[in-house]
């Protein structure tokens, strides 16, 4: 199949599930739906620089939440539409993705995944000094009182939004899988110095990698503050971000655009029932033991597990 019938394909499914979901009359499957649809998007973004590249980073709630707090901006500064900050979000998290690409894609192994962290204790405590969105006492965004596209809430259109968000997410990532440009990360993941041997432009590709990755991140945060109505640091930054973002491609399987989707909808759809019947604070425990079970039994995650029986199976 080829990626734009790919692309057209998987938009068409997310605006027959949109159309779908008209007819869900439970207000608490909007908000599941768009939590997990949003950790699809960041673990699809994570692993086109951790899973396709080889660069493990853990600064997923920056970006997060510089296109969460670039909402907040235009939303104190011009009360833009929502379809303006989503991709100003983006575009500011994508310019991110390359300034930082460009100062530590140098380095490599952890020393790679500790400049990302640093990222995100930085820009934190930028961001709680910045008194025009908020500061340390957060910010209040009122979601508007008419909701476009005939939606009956403007959590339905958010939800939406999120639908339509994912299925670029995840037809970007299948296009670089299959393009020349995939071939290229894969071979820096593999081995990088060889790469660059033969000729291999491995820092382009690594400069395009963490700038399409970051990108992605921050489109997944732009329409949070709407969400929640209320932000505050603290959410955004919050580590849940950077350790589901990891956890879901890897048990998802990271060598395919698919991993993560499996992974994002397994663990987010478990946390979604574990919060509502025990506790929001089991989540992290939950990712450990999943974590745990698949490095032991599934080192390669669900999709690798996969790949391993039909080669048994066609042997």
């Amino acid at each position: 199949m080829s990626n734009r019938t790919f692309t057209v394909m998987v938009f068409a499914i997310a605006i027959a599930i949109i159309m779908a979901s008209r007819f869900i009359p439970n207000e608490y499957f909007f908000q599941a739906a768009y939590t997990v649809l949003q950790f699809v998007v960041l673990a699809t973004a994570w692993n086109i620089l951790g899973g396709y590249t080889g660069y493990v980073n853990f600064g997923t709630a920056a970006f997060f939440a510089v296109g969460a707090y670039s909402t907040v901006f235009l939303y104190n500064a011009f009360q833009a539409p929502l379809v303006v900050m989503i991709l100003a979000g983006t575009l500011v998290a994508g310019l991110l993705g390359l300034g930082v690409g460009y100062l530590t894609l140098r380095l490599r192994g952890v020393y790679f995944a500790i400049a990302t962290l640093a990222l995100a204790v930085v820009l934190y405590t930028f961001v709680i000094n910045w008194d025009y969105v908020g500061g340390a006492r957060g910010a209040y965004l009122l979601q508007p009182r008419e909701v476009p596209f005939g939606f009956a809430r403007y959590t339905h259109l958010l939800y939406s939004a999120m639908v339509l968000m994912t299925a670029a997410a995840l037809a970007v990532a299948r296009a670089i899988e299959t393009s020349t440009l995939g071939r290229g990360l894969a071979a820096i993941r593999d081995d990088e110095l060889a790469a660059e041997s033969a000729g291999v432009p491995t820092l382009r590709l690594k400069l395009f990698s963490a700038t399409v990755s970051g990108a992605l991140m921050g489109m997944a945060g732009t329409t949070f503050p709407y969400y929640l109505s209320y932000i505050e640091p603290s959410s955004a930054f919050s580590l849940s971000y950077a350790v589901n973002s990891i956890a879901m491609p890897l048990i998802g399987g990271m060598m395919s655009w698919l991993g993560p989707l499996i992974g994002a909808i397994l663990l987010g759809s478990i946390q979604q029932l574990v919060q509502v019947t025990v506790s929001s604070a089991w989540n992290l425990l939950i990712v450990g033991v999943m974590l745990v079970l698949f490095v032991t039994l599934a080192p390669n995650g669900i999709m690798g597990w996969v790949d391993a029986w039909r080669k048994r199976k066609d042997r």
